[in-house]
């Protein structure tokens, strides 16, 4: 096994790889994660720079993860989808065949919350964090989803949600509960009279996506650009040192969703996620059909979405027990 230094790769590398990330227009989540991973990598074949490592050295590393860290199968693959887009688009160079002991992937099924569970924890919930909650379980969104709404993107008359660059970049539309009707238009009016009193006080407007911002300049000081969901007053950005008002941090409204989850005395291991997955699992009960719940999900494939099934039919539903008939 190579010895493994503890000190960083070239800064230059990392910069290099951040600037391709970001041209080719990946999440600051995913730039973080893949020079996170580069830096172990490079630290793991002590120092050395990648150009002097190839395929054996990049298997050795997978399975170092594999083996030793015991990292999931999903970890090991975020790990090779860095290190191939370090070679590819960062060194220009091509990857031959891997050797790759893979991690153990297992078959999981989602945690699933009845409908009474949902009452209760929702409940136990208040203020911004249980509207929050309730559009995720209500339009079976994603946490970052959710908090990354624009008010705009809200349509109370249709009570349609669109999200905008979900999961793989793609757009999609869903529900809207018509009893968060009336809780989202106070919602847009807390948000209105927020955002007027921060342009009082010099605010710069919100973050657009990528080239907005410049092909309308305008654009984010409207209120239709601004987050449904603001945080409670506004930061500068780590990028431009603008004051911005950002959406609520995400661990806010998972810190949140725990303490609801003790209070409801719901025991079982569930996160925000859970709300999602349970409204594909509602849905389903109810007899809708799984392809517009595919559509409502935005899952590309409908086996992603054939998981729900096999969660459906669990506990024996449908089944009696010989222990009843006793």
């Amino acid at each position: 096994m190579t010895n493994r230094s503890p000190g960083p790769p070239s800064r230059t590398l990392l910069e290099e790889a951040g600037r391709r990330m970001q041209t080719r227009r990946l999440s600051r989540r995913t730039i973080r994660s893949y020079c996170h991973w580069i830096r172990r990598y490079v630290r793991f074949h002590g120092r050395r720079h990648p150009r002097e490592l190839r395929e054996p050295e990049v298997n050795q590393f997978l399975a170092f993860l594999a083996n030793e860290r015991r990292v999931s199968a999903s970890t090991q693959q975020q790990a090779l989808c860095a290190l191939v887009f370090l070679y590819r688009h960062v060194l220009e160079e091509e990857l031959g065949e891997l050797q790759i002991i893979r991690a153990r992937r297992k078959r999981k099924l989602p945690v699933v919350l009845t409908r009474s569970e949902v009452r209760r924890i929702l409940n136990q919930a208040s203020g911004s964090p249980k509207l929050v909650l309730s559009v995720l379980y209500g339009g079976g969104l994603r946490l970052l989803e959710g908090l990354r709404l624009r008010v705009k993107d809200v349509d109370l008359e249709t009570c349609q949600l669109t999200v905008r660059d979900g999961k793989g970049e793609k757009d999609r539309l869903t529900i809207l509960p018509s009893s968060l009707v009336a809780p989202l238009q106070n919602q847009v009016k807390r948000v209105r009279t927020a955002h007027e009193k921060a342009r009082r006080q010099g605010y710069a407007g919100v973050e657009l996506p990528y080239a907005l911002a410049k092909k309308y300049p305008n654009a984010q000081y409207e209120l239709a650009w601004q987050y449904l969901f603001p945080a409670e007053r506004p930061s500068r950005d780590p990028e431009s040192g603008a004051i911005r008002r950002h959406h609520i941090h995400e661990r806010t409204i998972q810190r949140a969703f725990k303490t609801a989850l003790r209070r409801s005395d719901v025991h079982k291991h569930a996160g925000c996620h859970t709300l999602r997955h349970s409204f594909a699992t509602h849905l389903l009960e109810a007899g809708y059909d799984i392809r517009t719940i595919q559509e409502l999900l935005g899952h590309s494939n409908l086996k992603t979405t054939m998981i729900y099934t096999h969660v459906l039919n669990q506990g024996g539903r449908g089944v009696r027990s010989p222990l009843d008939d006793l």
